[in-house]
């Protein structure tokens, strides 16, 4: 049985994928409004610098291996502050609902009586491939597209079903897959997907440093090494990568491009 509802809301918005020109006008009008906020590491210093002085700023960040809060404390906190008045902004990067945990959290909430209203953003996957000029589906290329997280918690296996992935004719964008971008490729290839497809990488998408790259898939590891990319990265496998010659990759792209090739 829920418990009886408990406080004002706690918004649980969505901040994008780190350009704060990209925040929805509600996003942006609670983050005006907010006394308190809780935050995660991929939120944007530039979103960040949106949040009135006055308000209180709590970092709840997270990445693989090193949460600086546990879920469960962060669980906990948001019903903690829902109770003390005030308006509360759990403010997540891209979308809180894809791999996000927002639903977690909204769940918890739910269980506990306090109400809640959910903010999407923009997407990762949405974000960053339109900044690199790779369009999700093309017609005659692309009829679909499947966002998988390349990651898996406590180091848990990528219990993905790889034949299906492999399809030719979809777009396959991995989050949180740099790490394992070794294996994603090998069992890619491994469940029938050409060496040669191509592959992108997008590093801080939307950002004024972001970095992409467009190889293969059989190089696309050894390619994210000798560039040297870390998180945030965003993997996209498929053919209308080699859209972004065309819609938008920059001249030292291209160059990268040519020398895997």
């Amino acid at each position: 049985m829920k418990e009886r509802a408990l406080g004002n809301p706690v918004y649980i918005v969505g901040a994008g994928p780190g350009d704060p020109d990209l925040l929805t006008v509600k996003a942006l009008r609670l983050l005006k409004e907010a006394d308190t906020v809780v935050y995660d590491r991929l939120v944007s210093d530039e979103i960040l610098d949106l949040i009135p002085a006055g308000a209180a700023r709590i970092f709840a960040g997270k990445e693989a291996r090193d949460h600086h809060m546990p879920q469960d404390e962060i669980n906990a906190l948001l019903v903690s502050l829902a109770g003390g008045g005030g308006k509360v902004v759990r403010l997540k990067g891209g979308d809180p609902f894809v791999f996000g945990r927002g639903s977690e959290e909204a769940v918890h909430l739910a269980r506990h009586g306090v109400p809640f209203e959910v903010v999407p953003g923009i997407t990762a996957s949405v974000g960053c491939t339109a900044a690199a000029g790779i369009p999700l589906t093309h017609r005659g290329i692309s009829r679909g597209v499947r966002l998988v997280s390349g990651h898996r918690e406590y180091g848990g296996g990528l219990d993905l079903d790889w034949k299906c992935l492999a399809d030719p004719h979809t777009t396959l964008v991995i989050y949180m897959g740099l790490g394992n971008a070794r294996r994603i490729a090998g069992e890619l290839m491994a469940g029938g997907l050409p060496g040669s497809t191509p592959a992108a990488a997008i590093h801080k998408g939307t950002m004024p440093d972001q970095r992409s790259v467009v190889t293969t898939l059989d190089d696309l590891a050894d390619c994210l090494e000798r560039e040297g990319f870390g998180p945030p990265t965003l993997l996209v496998i498929g053919d209308v990568v080699d859209l972004a010659a065309e819609l938008g990759l920059g001249a030292e792209e291209m160059e990268t491009r040519q020398k895997v090739s």
